[in-house]
């Protein structure tokens, strides 16, 4: 760019549209570990977005190249596919990407200065003389997209395209190996109006050289020098920003990239790496999990230290308008990473994320199902294996001595009192979808009440085991499917149900009830008692059932008939029959219906499982490797049909789905160290000592409003729990011999024991309640019959 002056504003263009490109799955991911809160991601050999300091949006949308000879040849990189990513040391996210061509080869070195919140982009073009390198970019600032303002200007006699809104600005300049300015020619424009894209298009080269535009999307086009530094900083300004680059111009790009993998080569020497797995895993499983650690300290934001989000990925993004994507915390994410931490022996980052949990939790004792960093809502629904994650996480660190001066005693009192009142149904299970009992959220929940018991004492103890060992004991009575046409198909006795309806704490009717599947266009489900998933898989794991119990090896062949999907990779397995998530047949992207896909995910899950039944779960671990896509991260789902070249979609690789998928690399993690260890190593201590895969028999049922029994073995107590003081009124077989029971505090609820252990097979007992505090009686009677068996 000359020092010239530009004319204002933006010129009329023609109106031809922009091509839309904003890839889901990521080849590389990275941020600094030091200062700086930006975050990039890299997909088809450019940069796709960066972050500051939030993840509300991105700030930026996209980074990219044209190579042109300014007559008839031009080229824009993400388009040409023919490019290698690199990490360094195979592991730290300082990424080199090399673009080939017939004609050129681009190299491009990308890294965060680990002092400022600046990106970096050394550049190396080589090939035909008669080339010229061309940048695109498409500045996001702020929380609007259509609101930008942009300018190429010069400041205090720097070269500089600028970007502003609000309170946040963007600055990008340019310098090359001398130091001077590598902004030859610079444009600023509308998307699909007057960006560079469109110069290049209608005139086969650049043009259009405009000082101003916006409000709107706006887009940078300029000319570089063959060799350089690109810089781009972003701050509370766009003067701000331009101090930041023009800082880490200065201090030199080889300074700044040293300094940047310096430091993740420390924090990847604090973590534990068992000696073993350099002799039980292949060199691929190997680099991928060291590359895993990395790929999880990536998503840790700076500003909200322990706020890990899912992924710095929108699924199918080419053809989404979610402003959130995965750019967002779960709770449950955040504990299935921070349990690869501490199985890490990564305490710190452990701890602080049980640190950013306690300050969201909400003041009935949940968390949201997601929320931006600092705590703002997203999506509005509750999931109860949320809110009884974080409560496992201060157990895994309670049971190092590992919690410090963290107080969690409060924490764990909300959230069990919210899963006591609420469980064990669940508004939605862990795929956000359905209300009703899952195994995954069950286990979750019981090995919540049981974990959480370590940090209470008396009756509100009693209470939380009582209740923990109450669902573990009826568990197939509310999710067991037993001669289903679907079980006859499979040739089973049965298997745990995907998800059982809540009325299922009622009437066991319920279980043939019609169980719909949301992500299915026009699809009007099928009754729940025919729809089988994976998620039983997690009762093995935390000890609830054994792996050889006749329940499990029965699920487990079911689900390996139906679920499971063989790619030229290794096995994958969806999530449940007739899932809809994915893309559809003809691989159009997902856009709110479409079909499952297999998930990287579950491979793990099933590996686990494998290793508790005593087999070798490395082919599950290699199998995951293999699954990787070109930057080496792991994806969401993997293509599972037949290929289709036309849109990248091949057998056993990443589809347009989430890339990477953090809980995926956490997954990966935990396997080999549960390999190396023999054992899972997230598996709940207290849970697995208590349980240990055995069934359970009690002295007593337990009855609550949402949980009628209506059952009890000749010889159990009968106590009823409720969420208020309350007095019991009772008898025998129609009322003879009535009495009242006041009901006794129990931390989580309020019970009353009622003396029942005389009573016979054939008799049963009549009762209601008075709610104290509100002075009203319930209005109903209750009515529960004692029967002959070991269980009800």
């Amino acid at each position: 760019m000359s020092e010239k002056s530009y004319p204002k504003g933006v010129a009329p263009a023609p109106s031809s549209i922009y091509p839309t490109w904003a890839p889901a799955a990521k080849d590389a991911v990275g941020t600094a570990l030091g200062t700086s809160r930006v975050w990039f991601t890299m997909a088809q050999g450019i940069i796709t977005e960066v972050y500051y300091p939030r993840v509300d949006i991105p700030q930026l949308k996209d980074l990219g190249f044209i190579i042109a000879n300014g007559t008839d040849f031009w080229i824009e990189l993400r388009r040409l596919g023919d490019y290698m990513v690199t990490w360094q040391d195979d592991v730290i996210p300082a990424i080199t990407i090399t673009h080939h061509h017939a004609r050129f080869m681009l190299t491009l070195k990308i890294c965060i200065d680990p002092e400022r919140d600046v990106l970096l982009v050394d550049f190396m073009l080589k090939g035909d003389a008669d080339l010229q390198l061309y940048l695109l970019a498409a500045p996001r600032i702020g929380e609007d997209a259509t609101s930008n303002q942009a300018w190429a200007d010069v400041w205090e006699g720097h070269r500089m395209l600028w970007a502003e809104q609000g309170p946040f600005g963007m600055a990008l300049t340019a310098v090359d190996r001398e130091g001077r300015p590598a902004l030859l020619q610079c444009s600023v424009g509308l998307v699909g109006r007057s960006d560079g894209w469109q110069d290049f298009k209608l005139n086969n080269g650049m043009t259009w050289h405009y000082a101003q535009a916006g409000p709107g999307e706006v887009a940078f086009t300029a000319q570089l020098s063959c060799t350089g530094t690109l810089a781009l900083g972003l701050s509370s300004s766009r003067e701000a920003a331009a101090t930041l680059v023009l800082q880490s111009l200065s201090t030199g790009f080889e300074t700044l990239w040293t300094r940047y993998c310096q430091g993740w080569q420390q924090w990847m020497e604090t973590l534990h790496w068992p000696p073993e797995l350099e002799a039980l895993l292949d060199s691929k499983s190997l680099i991928l999990l060291r590359r895993s650690a990395t790929v999880i300290k990536v998503h840790e934001d700076r500003t909200f230290p322990g706020a890990f989000v899912a992924s710095l990925s929108v699924p199918w993004g080419e053809a989404s308008n979610s402003r959130g994507g995965y750019h967002l915390v779960w709770a449950r994410d955040l504990v299935e990473t921070a349990g690869a931490l501490v199985a890490l022996d990564d305490i710190a980052d452990a701890q602080r994320c049980l640190i950013y949990l306690i300050a969201t939790q909400q003041a009935n004792g949940h968390w949201l199902q997601n929320q931006w960093l600092g705590g703002k809502p997203f999506w509005q629904g509750i999931q109860l294996d949320e809110t009884a994650f974080p409560v496992l996480l201060a157990s895994a660190l309670a049971e190092r001595n590992a919690l410090g001066e963290v107080r969690v005693g409060d924490m764990v009192h909300r959230a069990l009192s919210f899963i006591a009142h609420e469980g064990p149904m669940t508004a939605q299970d862990r795929w956000e979808e359905n209300p009703g009992i899952n195994t995954f959220t069950v286990a979750v929940a019981i090995a919540a009440l049981v974990e959480g018991s370590r940090f209470l004492a008396g009756l509100e103890l009693d209470c939380a085991l009582m209740l923990a060992d109450t669902w573990n004991t009826r568990l197939e009575e509310y999710t067991w499917a037993a001669n289903t046409n679907l079980a006859q198909q499979l040739g089973v006795p049965g298997y745990y149900m995907r998800s059982a309806p809540k009325d299922i704490l009622i009437h066991e009717g319920a279980k043939f009830e019609h169980l719909l599947i949301k992500n299915r266009g026009n699809y009007p489900g099928v009754a729940a008692d025919e729809q089988l998933a994976i998620g039983c898989l997690q009762l093995a794991r935390f000890g609830l059932r054994a792996a050889d119990d006749p329940a499990m090896v029965s699920s487990v062949q079911a689900i390996d008939l139906l679920l499971k999907a063989n790619t030229p990779n290794g096995p994958v397995w969806h999530r449940y029959n007739d899932d809809g998530y994915g893309e559809h047949p003809d691989g159009a992207p997902f856009d709110g219906w479409g079909q499952g896909r297999g998930w990287p995910l579950l491979t793990g899950e099933r590996g686990h499982l494998a290793l508790l039944a005593g087999e070798d779960a490395r082919p599950y671990l290699q199998a995951m490797a293999q699954m990787t896509g070109k930057g080496g991260l792991l994806p969401e789902q993997v293509w599972d049909s037949v290929a289709i070249p036309e849109r990248g979609l091949y057998p056993g690789q990443p589809s347009g789905s989430a890339m990477p998928l953090v809980w995926a690399h956490a997954e990966f993690i935990k396997l080999a160290l549960s390999i190396a260890a023999g054992a899972p190593v997230d598996r709940p201590a207290r849970t697995w000592a208590r349980y240990g895969g055995r069934h359970l028999q009690l002295d007593y049922a337990l009855w609550q409003p949402r949980q009628r029994v209506k059952q009890l073995v000749a010889g159990q107590e009968l106590r009823v729990l409720l969420s208020e003081a309350s007095q019991v009124h009772w008898g025998k077989n129609d009322w003879q011999n009535p009495a009242d029971v006041i009901t006794e505090d129990w931390g989580l609820g309020y019970v009353a024991r009622l003396q029942t252990k005389e009573l016979v097979a054939g008799e049963h007992i009549d009762f209601t309640f008075y709610w104290l505090d509100r002075k009203v009686w319930q209005g109903e009677n209750f009515q529960v019959v004692v029967i002959t068996g070991d269980t009800p």
